[in-house]
């Protein structure tokens, strides 16, 4: 399972799933999809959300399965 924080990092810069989803090339409900588990992004659009925020792609989606 990968789960990511999109939302939280969304947030403090008032950024509407819109306004991401314009950004990264998606639609609105693939952010939807995203931020509430019901989809898994691809690697390239994860490194687009990643690099829109700044962040390591790390830091955005979080693998919690079997190691």
């Amino acid at each position: 399972m990968i789960s990511n924080c999109i939302a939280e990092l969304r947030r403090p810069t008032k950024t509407s799933q819109a306004e991401l989803a314009a950004a990264v090339g998606v639609t609105r409900q693939t952010i939807i999809s995203l931020e509430s588990g019901r989809y898994t992004a691809s690697l390239p659009l994860a490194f687009r959300i990643a690099r829109h925020f700044g962040r390591a792609i790390e830091d955005v989606f979080h693998y919690e399965g079997d190691d």
